[in-house]
């Protein structure tokens, strides 16, 4: 595991800005026994704990398949691209969230978009093509997305409108079991 470069480390912190704006700086606060660091691990980005990721630097590269959090990984052409894994890392501090009605759950979870009709309730003054976390109702993270329309002209959507685009859901962890955590 190495330290990102600062490259990549632009391109995850603008990924994660987009989601949670300046609660960002929660993530990477520096406490004295709570120091969480970002290392890359085969193109896949980690967010582990500063003492583990240091005890971690005598097992060798190949023999070390991953550490802490997974929270997405780089694109051969360098852009971060935001996992399902990284859903308990950035809900708490997500900005902007969606939540979806119970009869909008399954369509959600089964890769569907949002649409205006699954929309319980979404934060106010939400801009077009933010990142937002989506919930269910009960308060349970279940992925995140895009905004399609600003909330105000998500309001005047027709309900077949998609309100949020889907980027990852809690449904990966079985549709996409085999790859996953492929290395």
């Amino acid at each position: 595991m190495r330290p990102l470069t600062d490259t990549e480390t632009q391109a995850l912190f603008a990924k994660l800005a987009n989601y949670t704006g300046r609660s960002l700086n929660h993530l990477i606060a520096s406490g004295s026994e709570d120091r969480h660091v970002f290392r890359v691990q085969n193109s896949r980005v980690y967010y582990v704990r500063e003492s583990i990721a240091n005890l971690a630097t005598s097992i060798a590269r190949p023999n070390l398949l991953s550490l802490g959090t997974c929270l997405g990984k780089f694109t051969k052409t360098g852009k971060f691209r935001l996992h399902v894994t990284a859903l308990d890392v950035v809900a708490p501090h997500a900005r902007y969230k969606v939540w979806v009605k119970p009869n909008g759950e399954m369509p959600y979870l089964y890769g569907g978009n949002v649409l205006k009709a699954h929309v319980g309730r979404w934060s106010d003054d939400c801009p077009e093509h933010q990142g937002v976390v989506v919930y269910a109702m009960d308060d349970t993270p279940m992925g995140f997305g895009v905004t399609a329309r600003s909330t105000a002209e998500a309001r005047r959507l027709d309900p077949t409108g998609i309100a949020t685009f889907r980027q990852a859901d809690i449904g990966e962890y079985l549709r996409e079991e085999d790859t996953l955590f492929a290395t």
